[in-house]
Parts: C-alpha cells; sequence; structure tokens
C-alpha cells in the first residue's frame, strides 16, 4: 500500500532522525487501526537524498513480519528510486534487531546491490524512539555477508578483488622504477595515481 505523503513530508533525508520524524507520524497514524503488528515499509529515495515514495509492503504479527525482495523492489524500479531505506516497528517496544530482523536486511542488501539500488539503512521504531542499523554499524557488517550472495557473484567478486591487486602491484612497481630514476615523488604520484605518501615510503634500491 502506498501512504500517501504532503508535500512537507517528502524530505531530503540527512540522517536518521529524519526518517524517523517521518516515519514515527505515519506509524501513529496506522497505529490506530492495527498498532500490535509489525509493519513494515520502504522508503525510495532520489538521487538528492528526496523521499520518492513510502510503501506499506506488509502486516505482520506481534512480534514478526515478512518482507520478500519481489515486494520490496517492485515499486522502487518502477519509480527509478535510486536507493532504499527499510523500516519497520516493534509493538513490544523493544529496539534490539531479532535474527530474522538481520536476516532479512542481509537479503535484501544482496539483492539490492544485483538490481543496483542499495539499502542505505534499515530502521527499527517505536512510538518513543527507533535504531538505525547504519549507525550501529550493522548494516555495514551485512554488507559483507556472502550468505545471500549467489556463487556466480561470489566468483567475479575475487576475480576483480584479484584484478585490483595485481594492477597495484604493478602501478608500484613502476612507482619503484621511477624513483630508481631519480624522479621526483610529486611527477611519480601524478604519473602512478599513488598517493605522496604511498611514493615517499616505498624502499627501493638506487643503481
Amino acid at each position: 500500500m502506498d501512504i500517501q505523503l504532503t508535500n512537507e513530508e517528502k524530505i531530503k533525508i540527512l540522517n536518521s532522525d529524519d526518517i524517523y520524524g517521518i516515519m514515527q507520524k505515519i506509524l501513529l497514524r496506522e497505529g490506530k487501526i492495527d498498532q500490535n503488528r509489525e509493519h513494515f515499509w520502504v522508503i525510495g529515495l532520489e538521487n538528492n537524498n528526496r523521499i520518492l515514495f513510502i510503501e506499506l509492503i506488509s502486516l505482520g504479527t506481534i512480534n514478526k513480519t515478512l518482507a520478500e525482495p519481489m515486494e520490496v523492489y517492485s515499486l522502487a524500479l518502477q519509480k527509478r528510486a535510486v536507493k532504499i531505506i527499510l523500516c519497520h516497528n516493534h509493538p513490544s517496544g523493544e529496539l534490539t534487531p531479532s535474527d530474522a530482523d538481520k536476516d532479512i536486511t542481509d537479503r535484501l542488501i544482496q539483492v539490492g546491490l544485483i538490481v543496483n539500488t542499495p539499502v542505505t539503512d534499515h530502521l527499527i521504531i517505536t512510538h518513543k524512539s527507533y535504531l538505525s542499523f547504519k549507525n550501529n554499524g550493522l548494516l555495514e557488517e551485512l554488507e559483507k555477508s556472502t550468505k545471500y550472495v549467489p556463487k556466480y557473484e561470489i566468483e567475479q567478486r575475487i576475480k576483480k578483488e584479484a584484478t585490483e591487486i595485481a594492477e597495484r602491484k604493478k602501478t608500484i612497481e613502476i612507482a619503484k622504477q621511477l624513483k630508481r630514476k631519480g624522479i621526483d615523488n610529486e611527477t611519480i604520484t601524478f604519473s602512478t595515481g599513488l598517493t605522496i605518501d604511498e611514493v615517499e615510503n616505498l624502499k627501493v634500491r638506487k643503481k
């Protein structure tokens, strides 16, 4: 269900407090009907972080709600959102993420990477407060997970990392050769893309 927003609510998101301010109002509004059930919303953002839409994906039980990737990303892709924020409430008032909360976040993060619409945060909210996955480091931790990453994607990542390592080794060797020839550090930095500190710290034996 698409949540109808006023022009004042279609704000530019600068931090998690901004999201909570909007979602708390929506929770209070919807809570009159289903105050004892978990709600799961998706917030779509434009490139400049302005809210494009807020969609209620599902209504669950008092301590559980489901969010399938197809439902989460269908509207985001249709409306050309460049990133999304996940949000759900805990009727109990407890803000600690459950294993299920972490699991669905992990899954949606990985799907988002594939469809090029990243998850930038997940908020657990109550009437009085909230928890941000991004602020407490959980989002960064889950981004490194490979639980829901397809095997071919892992292989591509490994190949990319190996290529980057090989290219860096090649760049460092070129920088060393230039340094042996007495080329100044600024020129080496400009030529190789290494930082001035990296060039200065290169240890070479001059011929």
